[in-house]
């Protein structure tokens, strides 16, 4: 009998449900109708207690909204989760079911018939009236949103910049004040300074640079030939013997306008002229007969030279526009030749001679530039005049603007330190604006942070550039025509005497970096909008969030970053080979100095006396001839893989600069070792003094000395 009923009861569970749920609905809903009946029906109160009923008026009314809500959707639950469990039934292929010992057969399903007229109208009136009371809720708060719209906007602007600069420093990136992607707009020019003096690369490995940099937002080259430039004539000697060829500089230059890139040659014409300057023939020139470094401005014979190297340059170029004196074919495609940069920067030897001793250093300098801006702008009126700054700035704003320097030239301010106000104060500013209508500026990505790096410092130069941008959004406002833009400066020699300093193919993960940076105004972090990955073809961008890592990390003790030790760009090979270099010479350095002057057994006083321990001797020695091998093996490895950039010359000043030293230490400690191991007895103590010890250090004593 039992089994039967619930049997019964399992058949038409979802009609006792449907009839539970209808009247339990319909006795909240009568509930409701008779609380609305009695309060209407009582008498009207006094005033505050007739606000004190129309607030719980409200509060109930919310709490049966509330209510009614939560039974709808609780019956809608039930509803759809009882349909749904039918529909799967339906396609169950067991059609017989046991529970314990009772047989369940299950019933043919039926279509579910509609829901009665009563309840389908129960709900839909509840439904609307909740839908009127939300939209009167939602109408009542719009005004407040609309209200609050802007200020929700600024903090959601604050919340990114907060983001942004704490990704930055996750990264090691610098953080200025006012830079990220809500900040002002990138430089409208970036230019990509070469300088060529001393270590010519390749004109087909720098041909492949040219679509990475106008991948990366640069607009023009800046190219300091210096003696790479193919001078003819009565110039001939200005060239090196390795100078380019004019043929394949024009092909160079034209492919730079097939890549979109602008040209502005410079040519040193007061200081730096070392190139000039130490050639037989020319020496008179000099300002100080012992120093080749600057030209005396008070020669007639400086300033023809000068003319006449400045229009081999300015020719050369223009033939590559189709627009030079000579006849020439067209190019094939014409580069864009605007401006011309003369230099004028670190004058070391002015006013020194007896003929500029008579003149003041600034009347010197501004007569100097003024003449040769003259000539260019009178024999190609279409080119402008650029010159480095820095010996404007301890000249007064009367100096300049009687010279009228404004009229001919446009300074390029030029710092590469992190602080760049502490050499361009805000008024040095305020007075280059009076003197000039517009002004560039200039950082760096190599060749600014010590003579002899292997390995630029990435994450200076990265501030540096960074720091410029802020300068730049800050003062440009002050000039009539703004500042024109900025130019990346890569030095490959202090000066023309000077050593190699970072190579090209090592200083180019520092310069996409920079050059990604100012090109978009900002350092992205985000490394789908950094094209940084894509044109250095990276094979691994790792997701910062998922590795806990970001994807860019640099350390202000390191010279570079992980990220392009895995990448795949022309000259990475060659970035990798020097990080290898770096991290050898350093281990021998250590072990030399550990050897040399931290030892008790192999120093100078042991060897000036020829006593020691040939036990430890051999023991400190042991690793000598074999760092001796890895040297020489790295040294034919850079001849291999230098060549593909440089010629023989620059590979063997390479190594001559970096391996050879260190080879050389190793096989002198080696000589002292050997000297010390002949012996076979030693004296007693104490030792005889040496005479030429006592002499250069100036000691008297009583005993003689050997």
């Amino acid at each position: 009998m039992h089994s039967n009923l619930w049997i019964f009861i399992w058949r038409r569970k979802l009609s006792f449900l449907l009839v539970v749920s209808g009247l339990v609905l319909l006795g909240l809903w009568t509930w409701a109708i008779l609380i609305d009946t009695t309060t209407a029906s009582q008498p009207p109160a006094a005033s505050s207690s007739s606000e004190r009923q129309q607030q719980q008026q409200q509060s109930s009314g919310y709490q049966q909204v509330h209510i009614i809500q939560k039974l709808i959707a609780q019956a809608n639950r039930v509803l759809r989760a009882e349909r749904l469990k039918d529909n799967a039934i339906e396609k169950s292929p067991s059609p017989v079911q046991r529970l314990g010992n009772v047989r369940f057969l299950r019933p043919t399903q039926a279509k579910k018939a509609p829901l009665p007229m009563s309840e389908s109208y129960l709900f839909e009136q509840e439904r609307l009236k909740i839908l009127e009371q939300q939209q009167r809720q939602k109408n009542a708060g719009m005004e407040e949103l609309n209200a609050n719209g802007e200020d929700d906007r600024m903090l959601s602007s604050a919340e990114r910049q907060t983001q942004y600069e704490h990704d930055l420093q996750r990264m090691g990136v610098p953080v200025v004040a006012g830079i990220g992607p809500d900040g002002p707009k990138a430089p409208t020019e970036r230019l990509v300074h070469l300088d060529l003096k001393g270590a010519p690369p390749k004109l087909g490995f720098l041909k492949q640079l040219l679509p990475m940099l106008r991948a990366l937002g640069a607009t023009g080259l800046l190219i300091e030939y210096e003696d790479m430039f193919p001078y003819s004539g009565v110039l001939q000697p200005l060239a090196a013997r390795n100078a380019y060829k004019e043929d394949e500089l024009k092909d160079f230059l034209e492919c730079a306008a097939v890549h979109g890139l602008t040209v502005m040659p410079l040519v040193q014409t007061f200081g730096h002229m070392e190139y000039v300057l130490k050639l037989s023939g020319f020496e008179q020139l000099r300002e100080l007969s012992v120093s080749p470094q600057s030209i005396c401005p008070s020669k007639p014979q400086s300033t023809a030279l000068l003319e006449q190297m400045i229009t081999q340059v300015i020719e050369l170029h223009l033939q590559c526009l189709g627009q030079a004196t000579p006849a020439s074919a067209a190019p094939t495609a014409p580069i864009r030749f605007t401006h011309i940069h003369i230099g004028c920067d670190e004058v070391q030897r002015m006013g020194e001679c007896s003929s500029c001793r008579q003149r003041l250093r600034s009347e010197l300098f501004l007569s100097h530039v003024v003449s040769l801006a003259h000539f260019i702008r009178r024999q190609w009126p279409q080119l402008g005049v650029v010159i480095w700054d820095d010996q404007l700035r301890s000249m007064s704003l009367s100096e300049l603007q009687q010279s009228q320097i404004g009229n001919y030239v446009e300074p390029m301010v030029w710092v590469y330190a992190s602080d760049i106000y502490r050499f361009i104060q805000p008024q040095l500013w305020d007075t280059y604006a009076k003197v000039f209508a517009g002004a560039w500026t200039a950082s760096s990505y190599k060749g600014a942070f010590g003579e002899s790096l292997m390995v630029p410092p990435l994450q200076q130069h990265l501030e540096n550039n960074i720091r410029w941008l802020a300068v730049i959004a800050k003062e440009g406002g002050r000039f009539s025509k703004g500042l024109r833009g900025l130019a990346l400066t890569g030095w490959q020699r202090y000066d023309h005497f000077a050593v190699l300093c970072e190579l090209l193919p090592v200083g180019i993960p520092s310069l996409m970096t920079s050059l990604s940076t100012v090109s978009k105004g900002y350092f992205s972090t985000n490394p789908k909008d950094n094209e940084l990955l894509r044109v250095l073809q990276c094979a691994i961008q790792p997701d910062s969030r998922r590795s806990g890592h970001p994807w860019l990390e640099l350390n202000p003790n390191a010279h570079h970053s992980q990220l392009f030790a895995v990448c795949n760009y022309p000259g990475h090979m060659i970035y990798k080979y020097v990080l290898r270099l770096f991290d050898k010479l350093a281990e021998i350095g250590l072990y030399l100095q550990q050897t040399r002057d931290e030892s008790a057994w192999l120093s100078d006083y042991n060897v000036r006396h020829n006593f020691s321990s040939p036990l430890r001797v051999r023991e400190l020695t042991a690793r000598s001839p074999m760092l001796i091998e890895e040297l020489r093996m790295m040294a034919r490895e850079a001849q291999q893989l230098l060549w593909e950039v440089y010629d023989e010359y620059t590979v063997t000043e390479f190594v001559e600069q970096h391996i050879y030293p260190k080879i050389e230490a190793l096989q002198r400690q080696l000589a002292r070792a050997e000297s010390l191991l002949q012996r076979r007895t030693w004296p007693q103590r104490p030792f005889p003094l040496v005479s030429k010890v006592q002499e250069d250090m100036g000691l008297v004593t009583n005993q003689q000395p050997q």
